[in-house]
């Protein structure tokens, strides 16, 4: 193998000989000559920042996601460019991030704070996770880890997908299933046709009381028809993705009753950097010895 010059944010990964590290220490992005990266990882968590600096990487080989989610890399495809994402490494967190949310949202957890804060005593009953139906939209890593995660539970899960693979029904069969569940979970990757999936029409087929929890991306769900059934207090949702993202001040997601919203932190946790960490290493040995690389998402 020829010298790799390889970009990440950590200058301390295990690499192969022929690999030349680079990192903010000593290749800083806004200074350096990007022509000389062949194998780039952007920085977790600098979205759009961090895939700007693909422009100038006039020689890059390789754009490897840190995240599952790769639609906003997709625009920086080119040819000879291969784009991978990070499919596993934020599995554990996202998946303990959404069932975390059902629960709180089921057991009343946000009005059980407001009450806390205003330092009043007010018992009262909520729905429990117990014995609810669970719809989860999108059966990849993650939905299979949130799928696994809810099975300690006495709950009933039923999975759809574009194929209908690994068991799962068939996205065109969602509208009739909608309205029997009490949990519907979105974790399917934003697509054209997955886009606005959950719009007005969808929305009014759950039923009374149901909770939706989307852990996928913010566009999948009509925001101003979520607004609509939410200030009608007829559904609940609990949503780590908006749309638009970030959350604007004054935006009426912010009041709207019958929500628990989180800052887009489901992959963003302490268990990132050891699984980050190992993927980028196991990426690079791959390359060194001359096999295929794993989770090519696309080729330019």
């Amino acid at each position: 193998m020829t010298e790799l010059k390889v970009w990440t944010q950590w200058s301390d990964l295990k690499v192969p000989a022929g690999v030349t590290l680079l990192s903010p220490a000593n290749f800083p992005l806004d200074t350096s000559d990007l022509s000389q990266v062949d194998f780039y990882v952007p920085t977790y968590m600098t979205g759009a920042k961090g895939l700007s600096y693909v422009s100038k990487m006039n020689n890059l080989k390789v754009l490897q996601m840190p995240n599952a989610g790769y639609e906003d890399a997709l625009a920086h495809l080119r040819p000879g460019l291969t784009l991978c994402n990070a499919t596993g490494v934020h599995d554990a967190s996202t998946a303990e991030l959404a069932v975390g949310l059902a629960i709180a949202s089921r057991r009343g957890f946000p009005e059980f704070l407001k009450d806390q804060f205003d330092g009043v005593w007010n018992h009262r009953r909520f729905p429990a996770l117990s014995d609810s139906k669970v719809g989860i939209v999108g059966f990849g890593s993650i939905g299979k880890e949130i799928a696994k995660k809810l099975s300690v539970f006495d709950v009933t899960i039923t999975a759809f997908t574009q194929s209908g693979r690994d068991g799962s029904l068939t996205v065109d069969q969602l509208d009739a299933h909608l309205p029997q569940f009490d949990i519907v979970i979105l974790i399917l990757p934003l697509t054209d046709s997955s886009r606005h999936m959950f719009d007005a029409a969808r929305l009014s087929k759950m039923k009374d009381g149901a909770l939706l929890v989307n852990m996928a991306r913010g566009p999948v769900v009509v925001t101003d028809a979520l607004v609509s059934e939410l200030n009608s207090r007829r559904i609940f949702a609990a949503l780590d993705v908006t749309d638009p993202e970030p959350l604007p001040e004054g935006h009426p997601l912010w009041k709207a009753p019958n929500l628990l919203l989180v800052p887009h932190v489901g992959g963003n946790t302490e268990a990132f950097e050891p699984r980050g960490r190992a993927l980028v290493e196991s990426q690079l040995a791959l390359l060194a010895s001359g096999k295929p690389l794993e989770h090519v998402v696309a080729q330019g």
